[in-house]
This record gives C-alpha cells, structure tokens and sequence, in this order.
C-alpha cells in the first residue's frame, strides 16, 4: 500500500522564521518516527527558501500556498512558478477556498493549474462547497470548479494533478465530513473528471482537508477513498501533528 500523502498547510504562521524553523525541525522528526505517510510542507512564502536550501533529507518536499500563472512582468506581489520552483517548491496549492473568498475564481484556477503542469510543478487543485444542502445543489458548484480546474488539462495528464475536497465549512474546526460521505464526493470528482477526460481520471489523487485531524486522520484513509490529506491549523501544532503521523502509521 502506498503512503498517505499529507500536506501540512502553515498559512499565514508562524510569526517568525525563527518559529518557523523550530516548527520545521519538529514537522522533521515527526515525519523520521512516522512510517505511513509523504510530508509536503507549505509554509509562508517568505520561509519558502531557507528552509529548503536548509534541508538536505529526501522525506519532506515543499509546497507554495499559492502562484501566479503570470510567467513575470508588473503584477506587484505576486510569485511566479518559476520563482517558487527556484526556491524549492515541487507542488503548489490553488484555487483553496481561503484565496478564493478573497477573489480567486474558477478561471484563475484553470490558468494557474495548466500553468502549473507547464512548469512541471504538481498543482494541488482545491474544491469544495460552503455549505451542504439537503438537496445536493452544492455539487454542481464543484463541479463547476473541477471543469474550470481541468479545462486545459491534456487527458493524458489528468493524474498528474492532485485534487483536495476542502469542505469550507469544516475549515479551522474540529468536526469533518464522516468518512462515508467523503467517499460519496470522491467517487462524484472522479465521475465528473472521467466524464471530462476518461478512465485517466480513475487514478486521480483525491486528498480530504477541513478539519483533519489526529482523531480522524485514520478512519478518514481508510474509509474515505482518499490518498491522503490537507492539514490545516493541526499542522502548526507540533505535538497534534506528529500524532496525526502516528495515528496514519498505526
């Protein structure tokens, strides 16, 4: 069985690089003792550099919390994927539901995502509904974002990109989606990708991110047809995350 693939997505923390370096150096041992599972780590952009060029292991790899799909010129603070390869990233989140409240929309998603192939940095494509209703009307929102997302994807590299359902809901708090239902939304993603790109598609990553947490992380594998997770506030928690790891590995 392949390991669980985690992203630990730092956000906006720590406050420090000096923070930032103890967190990375904890996140390392954490990942040394856990058995089951692949770390990316994404942290601010601004750590982004030094922690790489200061990590000379083959356990963790990096992630940007977000690009540009501009290649260079006048878009004052943005990063290109060139710049965020350059300082050590292999993956970069899009379109997460924390960038789109703050305007991100589908259509940037789609350049970002194709871009992010071109450079041959894997794109961690984030879907996800702010709230659920009872007649499932919030799936044709991602589905939406998942046609956007993949529209200029080759069918031949489908699985090249990872997606992350992200219920917004379920964001910075304790509960997830039960395991069950996760597995009825991956085997939703994965129909509307084959729909769009065929069979290809069935070997799509899928990871969960809301709320994932060491209580969950387990069942969640097991049970949700998923190949790993999106960990938010849990993976700037040093003792919650290395049990995160420990429960994966159990």
């Amino acid at each position: 069985m392949s390991k669980a693939l985690v992203v630990a997505n730092w956000k906006m923390n720590p406050a420090t690089f000096r923070e930032a370096k103890k967190l990375f150096e904890a996140t390392k041992r954490a990942v040394t003792i856990s058995k089951g599972s692949s770390v990316v780590v994404a942290p601010p952009a601004i750590y982004l550099r030094e922690l790489r060029a200061g990590y000379t292991g083959r356990q963790l790899a990096f992630a940007a919390q977000d690009v540009s799909h501009d290649a260079g010129g006048a878009h004052t603070g943005e990063l290109s994927l060139s710049q965020i390869k350059e300082a050590g990233a292999s993956y970069c989140l899009i379109g997460h539901s924390e960038r789109r409240a703050r305007g991100e929309t589908n259509d940037d998603t789609r350049k970002k995502v194709a871009a992010a192939l071109v450079a041959k940095v894997t794109p961690i494509l984030c879907v996800g509904e702010t709230k659920r209703d009872a007649g499932g009307e919030h799936l044709e929102g991602i589905r939406e974002q998942l046609r956007a997302g993949f529209t200029d994807v080759l069918s031949s590299a489908v699985s090249k990109v990872i997606v992350a359902y992200e219920p917004v809901w379920a964001i910075g708090g304790e509960e997830a989606v039960a395991p069950r239902h996760m597995h009825e939304m991956a085997i939703f993603i994965r129909k509307t990708l084959v729909a769009l790109h065929g069979e290809g598609a069935l070997s799509l990553k899928i990871l969960y991110g809301g709320a994932a947490t060491e209580q969950n992380a387990r069942d969640m594998l097991r049970h949700g047809d998923v190949s790993g997770l999106l960990v938010g506030h849990v993976s700037v928690d040093v003792e919650r995350f290395s049990a995160l790891l420990q429960s994966i590995s159990k």
